[in-house]
């Protein structure tokens, strides 16, 4: 039995944005908004251009994971609908199945961790840097101070010579002068 596909949605997908239900007229929340379930999956699937059955296969192979209501209902996010279109760009525009698919995100995941780990090490190291750098002037303030250059003092000292000659300047001092002659 060949089962058809209804590609046109029932009724419209709401124009602005705003998830349908959820109350956050005017409201932006952001990210939290975007994660929060408010779709049931009949609208998911509609807004996603799939079938309900589907977006369950998709969850049943961890590709898609929706929220629950207390009452066990699953519940789509906005980012769960942009997941489900990138799942259907993937498949049909690209020709992958759906392990491949797994394989992409699994990749793109890796990524951003990897991406979040380099920003966390940059901003390790610019403070690293940081901490050196005030260091090292600490260091130099400190060492210019207490550190004079030295410089060899210029004296007039005459060499000392193999012959010296004594002259006696008085009874308690004796001076030897050195004859330059020789």
């Amino acid at each position: 039995m060949s089962r058809r596909r209804n590609t046109q949605p029932r009724h419209k997908a709401p124009s602005t944005g705003e998830a349908v239900g959820s109350g956050a007229s005017g409201r932006r929340d952001g990210a939290a908004h975007r994660k929060r379930g408010v779709y049931m999956i009949s609208v998911a699937a509609e807004l996603a251009g799939m079938h309900p059955q589907t977006l369950r296969i998709y969850e049943a192979r961890g590709l898609i994971r929706p929220q629950r209501s207390p009452k066990g209902t699953r519940l789509y996010s906005d980012e769960d609908v942009e997941r489900l279109r990138r799942i259907q760009q993937l498949t049909t525009e690209l020709g992958m199945n759906l392990a491949g698919v797994e394989r992409v995100f699994e990749l793109e995941a890796e990524i951003e961790r990897l991406q979040a780990r380099l920003r966390a090490l940059e901003r390790k190291a610019a403070a690293v840097e940081a901490e050196l750098r005030a260091e090292l002037e600490r260091v130099r303030r400190a060492t210019s101070v207490a550190i004079v250059p030295y410089r060899q003092p210029v004296l007039d000292i005459v060499p000392v010579r193999e012959n010296p000659v004594t002259v006696r300047v008085d009874r308690t001092y004796t001076l030897d002068i050195y004859n330059e002659e020789t």
